[in-house]
């Protein structure tokens, strides 16, 4: 495993390991992802509601990398229409067409079924390469497919050895569905946990770095933020060691369903 590599979706299309988390990322986006990018960085998530789709379309534009190798994961919500939101949202990025578009989150009395719709009709018109999901549970997933939807390729999920499900991991995995996890270094609110830094010590790594390659090796696809170099650095290297399966069990046991938004919410 190297930052080059990728894993194969259901559709057939390739995406990175790793990529860029930018929830709250308003502040310097565009040098941020510069930045990323030039470290070896090559997928970016975004969302309307983080503030930095327009930096991010600042970042492509400007940069020099090329838009054909850059995976770009882009999210509707909940009470938009997909459709037109995929192309305003293309626009605020200043791209044709985003690698993957979600659902942010299901809405409050459904599964999201006319949205699934939508980017559907999104991806059948190219806005969108694959189309997918992010907080939803396994029944909310099937209510999609069960209306006579395509299987998500994505279901984007807080997830972190302090908060994760192996019923949801197997159900993805089964269904074939790549779990990206976002929030996999809790928000930092747990990177001083004794057990985790024990396991940090160990391998001469620190503790985002081993929550990072826990996901890896786990062969969930995480999404870590930074807005310092440094930490962009630092989150990236994670190629060059391999976390023992002792030490997996190990983070695996500090499993308490934690959420930095409470417990988590899904089966």
């Amino acid at each position: 495993m190297n930052p080059n590599a990728t894993v194969a979706l259901h559709t057939g299309h390739p995406m990175p390991v790793m990529g860029l988390g930018t929830w709250q990322l308003t502040k310097d986006t565009e040098e941020t992802v510069q930045a990323a990018l030039g470290l070896g960085y090559r997928m970016i998530d975004t969302s309307s509601d983080y503030g930095s789709q327009p930096g991010i379309g600042e970042a492509i534009k400007r940069g020099g990398t090329d838009r054909s190798s850059i995976y770009l994961v882009a999210k509707v919500e909940e009470m938009d229409d997909a459709y037109d939101a995929t192309r305003r949202y293309l626009d605020e990025l200043q791209t044709d067409y985003a690698d993957l578009m979600l659902i942010h989150r299901p809405p409050p009395t459904s599964a999201g079924e006319q949205l699934w719709s939508g980017l559907m009709r999104a991806k059948q018109d190219g806005l969108a390469r694959d189309i997918g999901v992010s907080n939803y549970t396994t029944g909310q997933i099937e209510a999609l497919i069960d209306a006579g939807g395509e299987m998500p390729a994505v279901n984007q999920i807080e997830w972190s050895p302090f908060g994760h499900s192996q019923a949801m991991l197997d159900y993805c995995r089964k269904r074939g569905i790549v779990l990206q996890a976002y929030s996999p270094l809790t928000r930092a609110r747990r990177l001083t946990d004794d057990a985790l830094a024990g396991i940090a010590s160990r391998y001469g790594k620190t503790a985002p770095q081993i929550l990072i390659r826990w996901n890896l090796q786990r062969g969930t696809v995480p999404l870590p933020k930074a807005n310092q170099k440094h930490h962009l650095e630092e989150n990236i290297d994670v190629f060059d060691f391999a976390i023992s399966d002792e030490d997996m069990a190990s983070l695996d046991a500090l499993n308490e369903r934690y959420s930095a938004l409470g417990s988590l919410p899904y089966e």
